[in-house]
């Protein structure tokens, strides 16, 4: 319905409202109105919802609403006794209309969020952009400044006098804003309503928000998020984790798979059976693996089917199903039994979170399946002894996995400004111990001369980094691994996992990064912050 036939109807309803209550009506539409602003201040007439339609030195015609309170009209015969003062009803529009004019609406001017600098001037200017704004404008702005920033998440922190906001870029944290405590109430309560969660509630809560945003600016932002709580000693606390994946990134060839990883899965690719765990702790690039194999996998001779909490990103020719697993704790366990009825090729599990659902992934990948999902451990390794005391002893275990893939995100300095250094040698000695103890089938780089490189702060790149890398490792089930899995689950540790796994040929995550520190792609300091 476009802006002038809503008027109409909203003039013809306020005529008749009139007429029913026995008040004079009157069209702001159909009228030139001064403004009289020596009157009333624009507090009373906002507050009272009360416009003077008319002055002059005997009469005075004020607009009234249905909002407008009968006291209200009493307060101004007693207040201008010397004039007659009459009252008319208004519509809703045509008052906003007025009030608009009264009090124009401030220019809102919203700048970029430039995180790399990082100055207090830099919060302050934003702190103030959002202390003006209305709190769906706030959602919608710091989404958008986020998704440009490319930043993985946006934090909510309360304290005791005020709210900090912090985006998470490449996976470190850094402040953007400071508001205080009533613009966050207001925030948290519009943020709370779209994603369908309470603000009263005492216990951690998980929801999502898929909707456009329209900004005081005439912008329009597609924000799609999921929303996690928790109440603190302080108020609720929110870390909002933005779904920005890129169709063109969830690609096997965009994943930067070292030769002897990609062989790996695609062996995987060509001989879809078995179980396949993604491992590593939130943001480490798990569902973007999960992604790239799917579109993989993803053919017309396929059936695949995903259960997600919530789904992501839809794939043309996947039947994805949502799973709610804050109403329902067995939601992935129940729903992935049912859909094994519906004979898939391919299930993907959004996450491994409980026993049934891994006997159900063990058992139905035993079966001729192929089964992919992510699954919260240090290691691979790890993942292993996770599932096996999930599980308990399981002779059928070992035959189910394919390979364990732990993962983690790190880093890349920038070319344009890291230094060479050349490392003390309690460092050299660090690096010269996990490049002896790689697997033999690895080159082993030389450490004669090494050059080490650390990261420049620049007035460009603050930091020295651009970006992100994944290191790995691929954990395949091997008949050696297979025999220590099987020996009594007391004597089995992600220890003894992992030196069979390394005596195997398998590459660790330290040793992956240790390789890239030699090869200038990160810093020492990174590598030891990731995966110390």
């Amino acid at each position: 319905m476009d802006d002038n036939k809503a008027r109409q109807l909203d003039e013809q309803a306020t005529l008749r409202r009139a007429r029913i209550v026995g008040v004079q009506y009157f069209d702001t539409s159909q009228a030139e109105i001064n403004l009289y602003k020596e009157l009333l201040s624009i507090e009373e007439i906002r507050s009272l919802k009360i416009m003077p339609l008319y002055v002059d030195a005997h009469l005075i015609r004020f607009g009234i609403t249905n909002a407008t309170a009968q006291n209200t009209m009493s307060q101004m015969r007693n207040r201008f006794q010397d004039q007659q003062v009459d009252f008319y009803l208004i519509s809703d529009m045509g008052y906003r209309e007025l009030m608009r004019r009264y009090d124009p609406p401030k220019e809102i001017v919203y700048h970029d969020i430039e995180i790399n600098h990082g100055t207090t001037e830099t919060v302050g200017d934003i702190s103030a952009t959002l202390g003006t704004v209305h709190a769906d404008d706030m959602l919608a702005y710091l989404v958008k400044q986020a998704f440009q920033l490319e930043a993985s998440d946006i934090h909510l922190e309360t304290d005791e006098n005020d709210v900090r906001i912090r985006f998470r870029v490449d996976g470190v944290l850094h402040p953007v804003a400071v508001i205080d405590r009533e613009k966050y109430h207001q925030l948290i309560s519009s943020l709370a309503v779209a994603a369908n969660v309470s603000t009263n509630s005492d216990d951690a809560q998980t929801g999502h928000i898929n909707k456009k945003y329209q900004l005081a600016d005439g912008s329009s932002v597609e924000v799609n998020l999921r929303v996690e709580t928790v109440p603190t000693i302080h108020g609720m606390d929110a870390v909002l984790r933005l779904f920005n994946l890129k169709s063109e990134m969830m690609n096997i060839d965009k994943l930067g798979l070292q030769p002897d990883e990609k062989e790996i899965i695609d062996d995987i690719i060509k001989h879809p059976n078995g179980l396949v765990l993604i491992v590593g702790p939130t943001g480490s690039g798990k569902t973007t693996t999960l992604y790239s194999i799917l579109n993989e996998l993803n053919s017309t001779e396929r059936k695949i089917i995903t259960l997600e909490d919530p789904v992501e990103y839809n794939i043309k020719g996947v039947t994805q199903i949502p799973v709610d697993s804050r109403h329902d704790t067995s939601g992935f366990a129940t729903k992935f039994r049912a859909v094994l009825r519906l004979d898939p090729d391919v299930v993907m599990v959004g996450e491994i979170r409980d026993n049934d659902t891994a006997k159900t992934a063990l058992q139905s990948a035993l079966t001729g399946h192929l089964v992919v999902s992510t699954y919260h451990a240090g290691s691979a390794a790890a993942a292993l002894t996770r599932m096996l005391g999930a599980i308990e002893e399981n002779p059928l275990f070992t035959s189910a996995i394919r390979l364990v893939q732990a993962q983690r995100l790190i880093r890349r300095l920038d070319d344009n400004s890291k230094e060479a250094y050349s490392p003390d040698d309690a460092t050299l000695q660090w690096i010269r111990q996990s490049v002896d103890s790689l697997p033999e089938h690895v080159p082993k780089p030389n450490l004669d001369n090494l050059q080490l490189y650390r990261p420049v702060p620049t007035e460009d790149n603050p930091f020295g980094y651009t970006g992100q890398f994944a290191v790995r490792e691929l954990l395949v089930m091997t008949n050696e691994v297979e025999t220590e899995l099987k020996k009594p689950i007391r004597l089995v540790t992600s220890r003894s996992i992992e030196a069979v796994a390394v005596s195997g040929g398998m590459t660790t995550l330290l040793q992956e990064g240790v390789l890239r520190v030699i090869a200038g792609e990160t810093s020492v300091e990174e590598v030891m912050r990731i995966l110390s």
